[in-house]
């Protein structure tokens, strides 16, 4: 019962210029992006991760440092696949003038069919991340044991795609899901199915630490009692 936490980058220079950064090199975080990236190690303090795996853009390398610099013995690891979407030939571009372009219709209401002009398509992105994610389950769980927790920082339409997978969701709804910088959302990965434990959460995460017992891979009837 491999739990993840996936955290989305603090808040970045493009998000409060409005701006679709995609893949563009040497977007950082802004000032109160850098304020929520300090803040992470407090928030997990309850938690002892594994491994630390990072999307490879500057945005999210700069929201974990301050959790490698609290925990040195944390392994950090780069991972290709949940780096943010090919936005293609939309990146860069002011988010304002692409909400006139008609494929913008497509990325809100359908976006298994979207697919961005010199980039990659939407189902192509939830593809790489969800396997991404599942290679990463396997490998904490042969290395670490079934109760251990990772700690994976990415961004927010491929956190978006990775809940929708654990929920059953079909990618045309996942516009329906929200994650705010610097948030964390986690799930824990059973033999039968994935519970989604925390959604866009910013407060503190000790809850989330391995317990004496776990619970089995049954839904708790009536909801459980949470976290003693």
């Amino acid at each position: 019962m491999v739990t993840l936490i996936l955290v989305r980058h603090g808040r970045s220079t493009a998000n409060t210029s409005g701006v679709l950064a995609g893949r563009t090199p040497g977007v950082r975080l802004d000032e109160r992006g850098l304020a929520q990236a300090a803040g992470l190690p407090q928030r997990l303090a309850g938690v002892a991760p594994a491994a630390l795996v990072t999307s490879p853009l500057e945005r999210c390398r700069e929201t974990v440092q301050p959790l490698l610099d609290a925990r040195p013995g944390l392994a950090l690891h780069t991972e290709e696949g949940i780096s943010e979407c090919d936005y293609g030939d939309w990146s860069g571009r002011k988010l304002a003038e692409l909400s006139e372009e008609p494929l913008m219709s497509v990325v809100q209401q359908h976006p298994s069919a979207a697919a961005f002009p010199g980039g990659e398509a939407m189902s192509a992105m939830q593809a790489r991340a969800v396997a991404a994610v599942r290679d990463w389950n396997a490998r904490i769980e042969e290395e670490h044991g079934e109760d251990a927790v990772y700690v994976m920082c990415s961004h927010g339409d491929i956190i978006k795609s990775i809940v929708a997978d654990a929920l059953g969701m079909h990618l045309d709804l996942f516009q329906r899901i929200h994650v705010d910088p610097c948030s964390l959302t986690a799930i824990r990965y059973t033999r039968l199915r994935p519970f989604l434990l925390r959604l866009g959460d910013t407060g503190e995460f000790g809850s989330l630490a391995p317990r004496e017992t776990t619970g089995s891979a049954d839904a708790a009837v009536g909801g459980g009692a949470g976290a003693p």
